[in-house]
């Protein structure tokens, strides 16, 4: 809780809400209270609450829980929980209902495989079912009743509790003339009333089979929040007033504090370098491609990797004012600012079910005039079971399963709903480079000799002193070396490092001396420094003489231009925003065609940037991988991670590529993610069309007699079978362009051919 202006702002986590109209009615009976503005989103299962101190957090709970909700402060994020228990009571009853709902439906569907009395097992199977599973749905369709609306849970509570208590009052009857109970056994095995058991049965499995995979996808939502926190270090290496070092937990590290970084440590937390030098891996952090050398004097940033010398750090910021803890906030403000997803079913079923309850209503008391009450209460049934939601319950979440699973044949990871309309909308998309467009591994890409040195040995010696070296650019030219050759490297010896400069060792009893120009400079080596490259240039020298330089970069995916090129076919705005330097996002960006290049960009300004973008009416698709990325990607209309990428990006996006071709992630995965996702939802559409135009035909005609409930039942199960039909499309869905993939094998197979 934070003081602004006079004004408390107040995080809840809401438990109870089961769609986006239980937090629109949440949000708008907060704001009713005096001095209160709150944001309620459902996504996250969050309320934000700024208010003044006269409005104490107690009532706002008590105003929540008034509503049939709870609410509680959220707990820190820090403590990550086992999975979420709104997930885990949902997948225990869907287990459940599964279970009985497989007999259910066989014998209910199978005349073959009926035996006597099978109606009194199939009542018995689904009552458990329709009572304990489906309970969610009732308690919702109260608390909806209570406050005088109607969503997707009062039907689907009203098309179970109808079904069911129709088919019990039709088993349990007898008619008029026949035996006493006791005497109908025998008939009740072949009576001729219609049963609906399987009904309440399906329906009740399919929706809460959609509503895990929904709670799955929320509670994922936090889990980014809770990574970013698990990201720091733990425990921190504290030197005290007499130079001995202790080790304490990172929440007792107060600003001013001396801690000592050791090689491969993470950096406990933001401070200024005392003593030693090093060279410190911030691209998933930042983003930039090349480690930043780093001495005394200079800033570092927790959770960033000390790859280099031993660091001693004075702490400048701790806990909650870190950089890291910044970027937390970011990614958390953001997704409690996503727009919730307004579900189309959810809005009509507020003016669907009053009709239909009176329509139902005004039919008994019609046909009571008219005819016997049998007849009165058969054609009532028939109107409710012909309104029963069951193609309108699985017109999203059998589209959403088929969808999501054919993304996956395909590389593709669709998280849920609000993914798929955000795609529909996507204008503009933001390319991240390191690790993006872009390997995030550096690669050799020229070797300049002086003149009377031969390339080979250039290489050669220069790879022989850089084996001993775990620097990202020292491998680099190792396997450089290998692949031209110099497999067999010889030994170093007297190998010595400077950190942040570059290394010194004898090849052949030859002095070599490779890195920066400063250290050629102590060994008193004149040297012209390259420049017009955006490349890393690492200059070589023996026998007291440069002998030339190797240009180094970050290597850039074979996929990166087809993207680019297919997204502007597409009709997008394709935009390039890193971290790294312009230099190196401008080389990039000529490479694989890119004319808009926003450089040196921090995190927090990625995020802006980002938000700025939606500001001008851009609806902004980004595409990243690091922890760096992650308030971006929350921020973001849709977000797509590469899963070669960080937890924090993966768990802060809506879409994940895992594609892989040739041992690296095909960028054109991010076409397949938007032109997949638009056929999705455009099936969702065409689901709910078919659904809701179902009811209009055939409410009137059940209403005026000519739809029986046996009939109703039929028609009923046809609308849901045209439904599941029509999204098992999907699984034919072929992306416009052959993958990086399949063009790589139909080139095979054209190549075997000839």
């Amino acid at each position: 809780m934070t003081t602004t202006v006079n004004r408390l702002l107040t995080s809840l986590a809401i438990g109870g809400m089961t769609c986006a109209a239980c937090a629109n009615r949440i949000e708008r009976k907060l704001n009713r209270i005096g001095g209160v503005r709150a944001t309620v989103n459902f996504a996250t299962a969050t309320a934000t609450v700024e208010h003044t101190p006269a409005v104490p957090v107690p009532d706002l709970v008590a105003t929540v829980t008034a509503m049939g909700y709870t609410a509680r402060p959220p707990a820190p994020p820090a403590g990550a929980e086992d999975g979420d228990p709104a997930a885990n009571d949902t997948r225990r009853r869907l287990l459940v209902a599964a279970a009985f709902a497989v007999p259910v439906l066989a014998v209910s569907m199978t005349p073959a495989i009926q035996f006597p009395y099978w109606q009194w097992v199939v009542a018995a199977l689904t009552a458990p079912i329709v009572g304990w599973a489906g309970w969610p749905f009732h308690r919702a369709a109260f608390v909806n009743a209570r406050h005088g609306a109607a969503t997707m849970d009062t039907l689907v509570s009203l098309g179970a509790l109808v079904s069911y208590l129709w088919s019990l009052w039709a088993l349990l009857g007898t008619p008029a003339g026949r035996p006493d109970l006791r005497m109908s056994l025998s008939w009740f095995s072949g009576h001729d009333h219609p049963l609906y058991f399987e009904v309440g049965a399906a329906l009740v499995t399919f929706l809460l089979a959609g509503r895990w995979l929904e709670a799955r996808a929320r509670h994922r939502a936090g889990s980014a929040v809770r990574s970013l926190a698990e990201l720091g270090a733990k425990n921190v290496a504290v030197v005290d007033a007499n130079g001995t070092e202790r080790q304490t937990p990172i929440s007792d590290l107060r600003v001013g504090d001396l801690f000592v970084v050791r090689p491969g440590e993470k950096i406990a937390t933001d401070g200024v370098v005392e003593a030693g030098v090093s060279a410190v891996d911030v691209a998933l952090l930042t983003g930039e491609s090349i480690p930043v050398e780093v001495g005394p004097g200079s800033a570092v940033t927790g959770a960033t990797v000390n790859t280099g010398g031993r660091l001693v750090v004075r702490a400048s910021r701790v806990g909650a004012d870190t950089r890291l803890a910044q970027i937390t906030r970011l990614v958390t403000e953001a997704q409690a600012g996503k727009a919730r997803i307004q579900r189309l079913a959810d809005e009509v079923a507020g003016i669907f079910v009053p009709f239909v309850l009176v329509i139902a209503l005004a039919t008994f008391a019609g046909w009571l005039v008219l005819a016997p009450t049998t007849t009165a209460v058969g054609v009532a049934v028939a109107v409710l079971i012909v309104a029963c939601p069951c193609a309108l319950g699985l017109a999203t979440p059998t589209a959403l399963l088929v969808g999501t699973g054919r993304g996956a044949q395909l590389g593709v990871l669709i998280r849920g709903v609000a993914a798929l309309e955000s795609a529909r909308r996507i204008d503009t998309i933001v390319l991240d480079k390191t690790g993006t467009l872009t390997t995030g591994r550096m690669r050799v890409t020229g070797v300049h000799p002086t003149p009377g040195v031969s390339r080979s040995d250039l290489l050669r010696l220069a790879a022989a002193v850089e084996l001993c070296s775990e620097h990202p650019v020292a491998h680099a030219i190792v396997i450089a070396a290998g692949a031209e050759g110099g497999a067999d490297l010889p030994q170093a010896d007297g190998f010595h490092a400077e950190p942040g400069l570059g290394a010194r060792g004898s090849v052949d009893q030859v002095r070599v001396t490779i890195g920066n120009a400063r250290l050629l400079a102590r060994d008193g080596i004149s040297v012209d420094e390259v420049t017009g490259t955006a490349d890393t240039v690492v200059y070589v020298a023996w026998d007291g003489q440069l002998r030339g330089w190797i240009t180094v970069a970050d290597t850039l995916r074979e996929s990166a231009g087809p993207t680019v090129r297919r997204l502007r076919a597409l009709g997008l705005r394709p935009v390039l925003l890193t971290g790294d330097t312009a230099a190196a996002a401008g080389s990039v960006a000529a490479q694989v065609g890119l004319t808009e290049v926003i450089a040196e960009v921090t995190p927090e300004a990625k995020a802006t940037t980002l938000r700025r973008l939606r500001d001008e009416g851009a609806t902004v698709a980004m595409v990243g991988d690091g922890v760096n990325d992650a308030a971006a990607l929350a921020e973001a209309d849709l977000g797509v991670a590469i899963a070669t990428g960080s937890d924090i990006a993966i768990e802060a996006s809506d879409v994940t590529i895992v594609r892989a071709h040739a041992g690296t992630v095909d960028l054109t995965a991010v076409i397949d993610a938007l032109t997949l996702a638009r056929a999705t939802l455009r099936t969702i559409k065409v689901n709910l069309f078919w659904a809701f135009a179902y009811n209009s035909l055939m409410i009137p005609l059940a209403a005026v007699g000519l739809v029986t409930p046996m009939l109703a039942a039929a028609a009923m199960a046809c609308s849901s079978l045209l439904v599941v039909l029509n999204s098992l499309r999907l699984f034919r869905w072929r992306p416009t362009a052959p993958t990086a993939v399949e063009a790589a094998e139909q080139h095979a197979t054209t190549t075997a051919a000839h």
